[in-house]
Formats: structure tokens, sequence, C-alpha cells
């Protein structure tokens, strides 16, 4: 059984669904989800999943090896990011070479980059008139959104979308395919 940790930022819509996904499945267990925001929904999912929840802030998370003796004590194999706003740091990165996903809800490397997350995203997809979005998952590196591919996947900007039914459009495709890649990715490692 591999073991998952999830970092995220806000209501944990995806973490939800990782944790749902795996619940069970006897192949991976999200054994610990972490937190810089100490109000962060994504807590209170774990809490009513029964997963241990940590909550860091910034001096912990760049300055001290706090986060990575967690990850350590839960014997964590691989790390999803799933909404979580902060760069990487180098020894995080350097521990889970490959180990390490986000999810990007646009396609890469179109609107990408620090201050391009949630509605900001959306906003500029449909300021831009693109006629396609979609989602990125990637490896995650020492930049923001530059990590390689791993899976992209589209759908149609109508026209007459605003930037909040593109927001919708984007999160099915999140929640579909997020999951999956995780499994297939996790097995792969474990190979």
């Amino acid at each position: 059984m591999k073991k998952l940790a999830i970092f995220a930022s806000g209501t944990g819509s995806n973490a939800r669904r990782i944790i749902e996904y795996f619940s069970g499945s006897g192949m991976v267990e999200v054994a610990l989800v972490l937190s810089n925001k100490k109000d962060a929904g994504v807590l209170e999912i774990a809490r009513s999943h029964g997963i241990p929840a940590m909550v860091f802030d910034r001096k912990m998370f760049y300055e001290t090896g706090e986060v990575l003796d967690a990850l350590r004590v839960h014997h964590i194999d691989f790390i999803v990011l799933a909404g979580f706003l902060w760069l990487a740091p180098p020894p995080l990165i350097a521990a889970f070479p490959q180990r390490m996903v986000n999810i990007h809800p646009a396609l890469l490397p179109k609107y990408g980059g620090k201050g391009m997350y949630g509605m900001h995203v959306h906003e500029a997809v449909k300021a831009a008139g693109e006629t396609e979005t979609g989602i990125t998952i990637h490896y995650v590196n020492e930049h923001y959104d530059k990590g390689d591919f791993v899976f992209q996947m589209r759908c149609a900007v109508l026209p007459e979308d605003t930037p909040a039914d593109i927001a919708r459009k984007v999160q099915q495709l999140e929640h579909q395919y997020f999951p999956e890649i995780i499994a297939k990715l996790v097995s792969e490692n474990a190979a």
C-alpha cells in the first residue's frame, strides 16, 4: 500500500475527490493532509475521513525541516499538490523526485506561473478569447508550473461562457482525471 500526502490551501474539492477515489482501494492510502491555512476547508475534509492533518506556516515550510519530517514519520511515498499555492522548497523536491505532482487549471504553458491560480486563470482565458482550455497535471520542480507534463485534457470554451462557467468545466475535468492519473503514476512509481 502506497501512502499519499495531499497539500492544499483551500476548500479541498480535489482532495475530497482523491480521498474518496482511493478509499478502500487497497492500493493507495491518503495518509496525511497538509495546509498552509489553518481555516482551509480541506482540513475539515481530512478530519471527517479520519486522516491526520498538519498546518504549517511559511517559516516552517521554508526554513525548517518540520514538514519533511512529518512526511517521513507518515512514510509518505507520493505527494499531490491540489490547490496548493506556495512554491515547493528545494529539499522537498529533492526528497520526492518525480514523486510530486500538481494540477493546474489551464493548458500549460499558457496561463501558468506565479499568481495564475483559480479564477485568475479562468478570467485570463476568457479575456484572451480562447476557444478551449483544460487541465495540466505536471511534476513539481523549483518553478511555478514548469515541471514536466504528465497529462492534459481539454474542454471547449464557448463565446457565451463566463469565467465561472469555465471554472465549472475545468473542475469537472479535475475531478474526473486527477485521481486516475495519480493512481497510474503511483503504480508506475512502485514498479
